[in-house]
């Protein structure tokens, strides 16, 4: 879309939701401002959408580097703890106030799912809760009794079962509802695999931790199920490629979005590398594949191709980065610049997967050079997780979200 029929969109559909929030608010009792005065907390309230949860996305992957970076000193793990702790804090917070949203503002449930952009945003909740799972693996297993095992391990099974409902019932949603553009392709239309996808990782921590005969299930559903991610992410990048072909970069503001087409390669390689770590705990003395004669070669074998299938996607997911990083950088030196969108979040979580795949590299090959080069991209993420957290509070404080027209519930 030009920029001046962006422009004018916005504009519009700030009016349409301001002449909509006069009735609701006439119905509810609340304060009649005009978007020119102040708005009520409910009213702010009513533009809180699922793209909030991209917060906890990336605070929890922080969490998660931390726990797993190389080169580590006194209190590192406390650290890990207290972001831990305060990746809680911050889901709690964000669940109570799109509930309250959803209270004060009943039909903004089912619109939401069903609006073709915030729609989107909903697997950051489950991609929130699976951070959740994964780092209560590692920072919680190693200080609990096996009570905490068991709960991972019915927990991982519940979280499969209820992602792959959602992608299923999520794409099915896309394609029956408005349809979109080639135009409008981004790659937050692999949002949706993203979640399920992610039990390749689960299964990458949680292996070490479960019994074998208990293990061999969690792991194979985690390569089937990141199989199903990488693949079905492959099948979108043809159409977003395609897009920045004919159609250009997108609007400087939502260029932070390109970093999600980073993270299938990155999260699809460090499962690989994770789950072949745990095999040679299950095989040869727990051996479920038949016609194999030599049962103490599947691991080494698994293990050479997890590597090299890792190396090959950790240039995928470098091209898609550089690729991402030159064009939000032009973007940024642009006279408009750029205003803050909880897209911007997508500089942290997509580069979890990243610096976590680098660092699980750079062990399997004995690399101390590229596993400083992982500490490096750890330090490098904090501070980029410091600083869209600022621009975050920023934002809501100058009003360029939490506003009618401003989120992602605008209308198209």
């Amino acid at each position: 879309m030009p920029e001046t029929a962006r422009v004018n969109s916005y504009g519009h559909n700030a009016r349409h939701h301001a002449n909509s929030l006069d009735g609701q608010r006439g119905e509810l009792g609340m304060s009649n401002n005009t978007l020119h005065g102040e708005l009520g907390i409910s009213d702010r309230l009513h533009h809180f959408t699922w793209a909030w949860f991209t917060t906890t996305m990336s605070t929890g992957g922080i969490a998660l580097v931390l726990g797993r970076t190389p080169h580590r000193f006194d209190g590192l793990t406390v650290i890990g703890e207290i972001v831990f702790i305060l990746d809680l804090v911050l889901f709690v917070s964000i669940c109570t106030g799109i509930t309250m949203r959803f209270v004060l503002f009943p039909q903004a449930f089912l619109s939401s799912l069903q609006h073709p952009t915030e729609s989107l945003f909903v697997p950051t909740f489950f991609i929130s809760i699976m951070n959740l799972i994964a780092n209560t693996q590692v920072y919680g297993v190693p200080h609990c009794g096996p009570w905490l095992v068991t709960t991972s391990r019915v927990l991982f099974w519940i979280y499969a079962a209820c992602t792959f409902l959602t992608a299923v019932g999520q794409y099915y949603f896309l394609f029956t509802g408005e349809p979109l553009t080639l135009q409008s392709m981004t790659p937050a239309w692999i949002l949706p695999i993203f979640p399920v996808m992610l039990c390749g990782t689960l299964a990458s921590l949680m292996g070490g931790s479960q019994p074998p005969d208990q293990a061999l299930p969690i792991l194979v559903a985690g390569v089937t199920f990141q199989g199903l991610g990488m693949l079905t992410a492959t099948f979108m990048y043809g159409p977003y490629l395609a897009r920045l072909m004919t159609s250009g970069l997108p609007n400087s503001n939502l260029r932070p979005g390109m970093f999600i087409a980073v993270g299938p390669s990155s999260f699809t390689g460090l499962a690989l590398l994770g789950i072949s770590s745990h095999l040679p705990r299950i095989y040869p003395s727990y051996t479920s594949i038949s016609s194999i004669s030599h049962p103490e070669i599947i691991a080494d074998v698994f293990r050479i191709v997890a590597l090299s299938v890792a190396v090959f996607l950790w240039a995928t997911a470098f091209w898609f980065f550089s690729v991402a990083f030159v064009s939000v950088i032009c973007g940024a030196t642009r006279k408009d610049g750029m205003s803050f969108h909880l897209v911007w979040w997508a500089f942290v979580f997509p580069n979890v997967g990243f610096t976590i795949v680098t660092i699980d590299i750079g062990r399997a090959l004995l690399s101390e050079g590229i596993l400083w080069l992982s500490s490096v991209m750890t330090i490098l993420l904090v501070v980029t997780w410091l600083f869209v957290g600022a621009a975050h509070i920023r934002a809501v404080w100058k009003k360029q979200i939490l506003w009618p027209g401003k989120d992602e519930d605008h209308d198209q």
